[in-house]
């Protein structure tokens, strides 16, 4: 209570009144990123009760006692939503906080340490055979992210890169950055640009904030992969503007290669890390959180949140089911076409990359396979969850 003088003449008479009840401070999620449904925080003192609500619909209810620490862990829709968490105290006062937007994905999705992989044999042969049955040359890698289990098809053959390298540029812009880019800078609209639209001129510029040209950046860029033991992508200058076995690792190995001039190249497998290691770094795991720099937990959440907007789609999202997330960099030019990254379903995540190659050019029959690669991982992991236990939900911690 707050004593407050009152004047009634000449001698003020003191009353007491409450304080008003603080609002909550929400420490996770922030806006624009993703969320794995851990919503956290603390409320101020006289608090007896706090609700969390997704989009207006009441989720969670917690008795809390004083100022303390709240947290929920919700079932978040795959898309954008507003997260509002009100307190309440006993004379029946709420304050509230809101946060938005917020990409909601999977609890059980979320990063786990992966120390080796697991090649399955029986998503191995679907993989060799969809790879192969395509005209040209192709390459796969495929590995589920809790388990290490996955398979490959001439993963490490190196094909021209296109725009799928982009990834790269914005893990390094984020690492050189203190903190993320507020949605009025350049740099915020340059990163969604390049990432969301796969915009050209955006990535030559921002390599140009890097390393003060488009080269430089580019060498900035190839240090970064190098640190991440990244070896068979490359970054070359800029970009055009125009008008089996439980106990064998998954094998990397080429196959068959497409023969192709100077520039910008890289493999089935080293797109997979990449996207793998933004992953693990939204919990604080992995190798990005021991390049030199800064690229943290919210630097990774936020880049996931735009990759969840990419427009390009019919790739390896085809044939998946519309309740899944796919997160993903695509990049083609007139002899290849390639889609990688990040896909979250109900009962996990697994990383995806497939690469095509023709000399007579590519198209649709490109994204066909990356979609039935995508497909037949999905199918795979689903089978080998459901017969295996469910994992315990409470160990999630941010």
């Amino acid at each position: 209570m707050i004593p407050i003088a009152v004047d009634v003449g000449e001698d003020p008479v003191w009353v007491a009144t409450r304080a008003p009840l603080r609002p909550p401070a929400i420490v996770s999620p922030a806006p624009r990123e993703v969320s794995f449904g851990r919503v956290e925080g603390r409320v101020s003192g006289g608090t007896i009760r706090v609700r969390v609500f997704v989009d207006g619909a009441l989720e969670g209810v917690q008795d809390v006692a004083g100022p303390s620490g709240f947290s929920f862990t919700l079932d978040l829709p795959a898309r954008d939503v507003r997260i509002r968490v009100v307190a309440e105290n006993a004379q029946g006062d709420r304050a509230g906080t809101a946060v938005g937007p917020v990409y909601g994905l999977p609890t059980e999705g979320r990063p786990f340490p992966l120390s080796r992989s697991i090649q399955d044999a029986v998503l191995a042969r679907r993989v060799r055979a969809l790879t192969r049955a395509y005209p040209g040359i192709a390459a796969a890698y495929v590995q589920d992210l809790r388990t290490g289990r996955g398979a490959a098809w001439n993963a490490r053959a190196r094909f021209p890169a296109a725009s799928t390298l982009k990834l790269a540029i914005a893990v390094e812009v984020l690492r050189r950055l203190d903190g993320r880019p507020p949605p009025s800078t350049s740099l915020y609209r340059l990163l969604w640009s390049m990432l969301v639209y796969s915009d050209n001129a955006a990535a030559n510029q921002l390599l140009g904030w890097i390393g003060g040209s488009t080269s430089g950046g580019a060498d900035r860029v190839n240090a970064l992969m190098r640190s991440l033991r990244i070896r068979d992508s490359h970054m070359y200058g800029g970009y055009e503007v125009l008008a089996a076995d439980a106990a064998r690792p998954i094998p990397l190995q080429i196959n068959e290669q497409p023969a192709f001039g100077v520039g910008k190249y890289t493999t089935a497998w080293d797109l997979a890390r990449l996207s793998r290691y933004v992953h693990m770094a939204a919990r604080g795991l992995g190798p990005l959180r021991r390049v030199e720099g800064s690229f943290g937990r919210a630097d990774a959440r936020y880049l996931m949140w735009v990759l969840a907007h990419v427009a390009d789609r019919g790739k390896l999202d085809r044939f998946l089911p519309t309740t899944t997330s796919v997160l993903h960099k695509a990049g083609w030019i007139t002899y290849a076409r390639h889609d990688a990254g990040l896909v979250y379903w109900r009962r996990g995540s697994y990383a995806v990359a497939v690469m095509t190659w023709s000399s007579s050019g590519v198209g649709a029959s490109s994204d066909v396979l990356a979609g039935r690669i995508a497909r037949a991982a999905f199918e795979r992991f689903r089978q080998l969850r459901d017969q295996a236990p469910a994992p315990d939900a409470a160990v999630l911690t941010t």
